[in-house]
Protein backbone atom coordinates (compact mmCIF):
# COMPACT_ATOMS: atom_id res chain seq x y z
CA UNK A 1 0.00 0.00 0.00
CA UNK A 2 1.73 3.18 -1.03
CA UNK A 3 0.30 5.38 1.79
CA UNK A 4 1.71 2.84 4.57
CA UNK A 5 5.20 2.84 2.61
CA UNK A 6 5.22 6.70 2.51
CA UNK A 7 4.08 6.59 6.54
CA UNK A 8 6.49 4.09 7.58
CA UNK A 9 9.41 6.07 5.35
CA UNK A 10 8.46 8.86 8.19
CA UNK A 11 10.76 7.32 10.81
CA UNK A 12 13.67 8.60 8.66
CA UNK A 13 12.79 11.45 11.29
CA UNK A 14 14.59 9.63 14.15
CA UNK A 15 18.03 8.85 13.90
CA UNK A 16 21.01 9.21 10.90
CA UNK A 17 22.97 6.85 9.21
CA UNK A 18 26.40 5.44 9.92
CA UNK A 19 29.47 5.09 7.17
CA UNK A 20 30.60 2.26 9.23
CA UNK A 21 27.38 0.61 8.91
CA UNK A 22 25.54 1.52 5.37
CA UNK A 23 28.22 3.45 3.60
CA UNK A 24 25.41 6.35 4.42
CA UNK A 25 26.52 9.21 6.24
CA UNK A 26 24.40 11.71 8.01
CA UNK A 27 20.88 12.74 9.67
CA UNK A 28 17.62 13.26 7.98
CA UNK A 29 17.02 15.77 9.98
CA UNK A 30 18.04 18.47 12.38
CA UNK A 31 16.63 16.87 15.57
CA UNK A 32 17.14 13.41 14.87
CA UNK A 33 16.17 11.82 18.76
CA UNK A 34 12.71 13.57 18.23
CA UNK A 35 9.36 11.67 16.16
CA UNK A 36 7.95 14.34 14.31
CA UNK A 37 6.78 15.02 10.61
CA UNK A 38 9.94 17.15 9.99
CA UNK A 39 11.29 14.45 7.76
CA UNK A 40 8.24 14.99 5.26
CA UNK A 41 8.62 18.88 5.73
CA UNK A 42 12.46 19.02 4.96
CA UNK A 43 11.87 16.52 1.94
CA UNK A 44 9.72 18.51 -0.02
CA UNK A 45 11.08 21.80 0.96
CA UNK A 46 14.53 21.57 1.17
CA UNK A 47 16.59 21.77 -2.89
CA UNK A 48 18.31 18.03 -2.56
CA UNK A 49 21.66 18.03 -4.41
CA UNK A 50 22.80 14.14 -5.33
CA UNK A 51 26.57 13.29 -4.47
CA UNK A 52 28.32 10.01 -4.91
CA UNK A 53 30.18 8.61 -1.04
CA UNK A 54 32.30 6.53 -2.35
CA UNK A 55 30.37 4.45 -4.28
CA UNK A 56 27.14 5.41 -2.07
CA UNK A 57 24.67 7.74 -3.73
CA UNK A 58 22.95 10.13 -1.31
CA UNK A 59 21.24 13.58 -1.57
CA UNK A 60 22.51 16.46 0.36
CA UNK A 61 20.82 19.88 1.73
CA UNK A 62 21.78 23.63 0.87
CA UNK A 63 23.67 23.30 4.64
CA UNK A 64 25.58 20.16 3.69
CA UNK A 65 24.27 18.86 7.91
CA UNK A 66 21.50 16.84 6.31
CA UNK A 67 21.05 13.60 4.39
CA UNK A 68 18.34 11.56 1.84
CA UNK A 69 18.50 8.49 0.36
CA UNK A 70 18.13 7.75 -3.04
CA UNK A 71 14.27 5.57 -1.96
CA UNK A 72 14.01 8.96 0.33
CA UNK A 73 13.71 11.65 -2.95
CA UNK A 74 11.75 8.54 -4.88
CA UNK A 75 8.41 9.65 -2.72
CA UNK A 76 8.85 13.44 -3.99
CA UNK A 77 9.73 12.21 -7.42
CA UNK A 78 6.66 9.90 -8.08
CA UNK A 79 3.18 11.32 -7.84
CA UNK A 80 1.56 8.52 -5.80
CA UNK A 81 3.96 8.94 -3.30
CA UNK A 82 4.16 12.46 -3.13
CA UNK A 83 0.71 12.76 -2.36
CA UNK A 84 1.18 11.25 0.90
CA UNK A 85 4.27 13.08 1.53
CA UNK A 86 2.54 15.99 1.21
CA UNK A 87 -0.63 15.66 3.05
CA UNK A 88 1.80 14.07 6.34
CA UNK A 89 4.12 17.76 5.70
CA UNK A 90 0.59 19.55 6.46
CA UNK A 91 -0.95 17.13 9.05
CA UNK A 92 1.17 15.77 11.67
CA UNK A 93 -2.32 14.01 13.45
CA UNK A 94 -2.61 12.08 10.41
CA UNK A 95 0.98 10.78 9.96
CA UNK A 96 1.06 9.88 13.69
CA UNK A 97 -1.91 8.28 13.14
CA UNK A 98 -1.26 6.15 9.98
CA UNK A 99 2.20 5.37 11.16
CA UNK A 100 0.92 3.59 14.20
CA UNK A 101 -1.54 1.75 11.72
CA UNK A 102 1.19 0.70 9.71
CA UNK A 103 3.14 -0.27 11.81
CA UNK A 104 1.08 -2.21 13.96
CA UNK A 105 0.56 -4.36 10.73
CA UNK A 106 4.33 -5.17 10.98
CA UNK A 107 4.31 -5.85 14.75
CA UNK A 108 1.48 -8.37 14.19
CA UNK A 109 3.46 -10.15 11.44
CA UNK A 110 6.05 -10.97 14.19
CA UNK A 111 9.47 -12.97 12.88
CA UNK A 112 10.70 -15.93 12.07
CA UNK A 113 14.01 -15.42 14.78
CA UNK A 114 14.22 -18.19 17.21
CA UNK A 115 13.28 -17.80 20.70
CA UNK A 116 16.10 -17.66 23.42
CA UNK A 117 15.65 -21.23 25.12
CA UNK A 118 15.43 -20.47 29.01
CA UNK A 119 16.78 -24.13 29.13
CA UNK A 120 18.88 -23.93 32.27
CA UNK A 121 20.74 -27.00 31.49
Amino acid sequence: DDQELVALAGAHALGRCHKEASGYVGPWSPTPTTFNNAYYTLLLNLEWTGSDEKGKYQYKDPSDKLMMLPSDIALIEDPKFKKYVELYAGNSGKFYEDFAAAFGKLLALGTDLPTPSTDAS
